[in-house]
């Protein structure tokens, strides 16, 4: 179903993920590379084309110069043209991929593509092409391991002694009082998979928030990620086990460098012995260990964030909009909305109040 269309100097074919080929999934990489972005498992082929498989509107466009690929632009479109980015609601990094020295107007490339819009939330930096586009910058923490773990511990130990000394020593109580402790950095548990999915599933509730795993795409997305292969995007279970039974998980995307955090929660019984923390810094061990440079923790707030961050990144939100009905229809109906999100989080006593308001609807709905 490939179509065609022109920019100046540039070709541009609209493809499926799946229509995809080796060399152009090679080439993907390249540029990647040759731009010297981080290696972020949500902008690497695999993503787009597992997006692809459980979401029929998946597209890619391969810019083209003299039939050779010079950059690829991912993307969902949706009624009247209306498009946003690739996995939208779950990835953590978008954006193009283009050769470095690429000059492209955003509108042509979205009129290339038949977008009347193109909606982000999570635009990683260096994204020329879709910047002035942004309309908030947000603050994306992350943990830097390329010195070691030791060295990272050495540098939380320097900042906060105390939260890196009682996270272990809830370790040793957990073991003590409910059984031998194990962790497992890259587990093929299925049982384990599906109680991570009830925990975060009943946080989504109890915090007011819309449930993820309620969303069969979100469901297959992660089943797909997690018999990927490939090293440059794949998906990883780390468990916590006390006594054999899960108590803490998380389910991430890993490159070789790069590991994003993503679905991460814990067996509320075991609370009082902050399983996630535990988590979290045997995570951050065995990510070291396996060649892991940098943990992106993702944005949003957290206090678990603030302390295990060696720094933050920025991440933009926005929209392009072409002067299309479709684009107006886009206007209108999304971003009051989203005016209203950013206006609340720009505001922390108005985000706590909105946060006990969604909390307390949650345990409403729960009864």
């Amino acid at each position: 179903m490939t179509q065609e269309a022109e920019l100046p100097g540039k070709r541009v074919l609209v493809l499926r993920p799946d229509e995809l080929g080796p060399s152009d999934r090679k080439m993907w990489r390249e540029i990647r590379r040759e731009s010297r972005a981080p290696s972020n498992p949500f902008l690497d082929p695999v993503f787009t084309t597992a997006v692809g498989q459980v979401r029929p509107s998946a597209r890619v466009a391969v810019l083209q110069d003299d039939g050779t690929p010079v950059g690829f632009f991912p993307y969902e479109r949706g009624p009247l043209g209306r498009g946003r980015a690739i996995g939208l609601g779950v990835s953590d990094s978008q954006g193009a991929v283009l050769r470095p020295g690429i000059r492209l107007d955003a509108h042509e490339l979205l009129r290339a593509c038949a977008l009347s819009s193109w909606e982000f939330d999570n635009l990683e930096t260096g994204q020329g092409v879709f910047l002035p586009h942004a309309v908030e910058e947000l603050a994306s923490p992350v943990v830097d391991l390329g010195e070691g773990f030791e060295r990272y511990t050495e540098r939380l130990r320097a900042r906060s002694a105390s939260f890196l000394r009682q996270t272990r020593a809830k370790e040793r109580k957990l073991a003590r009082q409910v059984g031998e402790v194990r962790f497992v950095y890259d587990a093929r548990d299925p049982e384990a998979l599906r109680a991570l999915m009830e925990w975060k599933s009943a946080q989504y509730r109890r915090t007011g928030r819309r449930d993820r795993f309620a969303q069969d795409w979100i469901v297959r997305l992660v089943g797909l990620l997690g018999e990927s292969e490939e090293p440059e995007c794949r998906g990883v279970l780390s468990v916590l086990y006390a006594a054999d039974r899960p108590v803490a998980a998380h389910f991430g995307l890993c490159s070789r460098t790069v590991l994003s955090w993503w679905f991460p929660a814990y067996d509320r019984g075991y609370a009082r012995y902050s399983p996630g923390l535990v988590l979290q810094l045997r995570m951050l061990e065995a990510a070291a260990a396996a060649g892991v440079e940098t943990v992106d923790l993702g944005s949003g707030p957290a206090r678990y964030k603030e302390s295990l961050k060696t720094r933050d990144v920025p991440v933009y939100e926005g929209v392009v909009v072409r002067p299309v009905p479709g684009g107006a229809a886009h206007w209108l109906g999304r971003e009051p909305a989203r005016a209203a999100r950013r206006f609340v989080r720009n505001r922390p006593l108005l985000a706590r109040a909105a946060a006990r308001t969604l909390a307390e609807a949650g345990r409403l709905r729960d009864r």
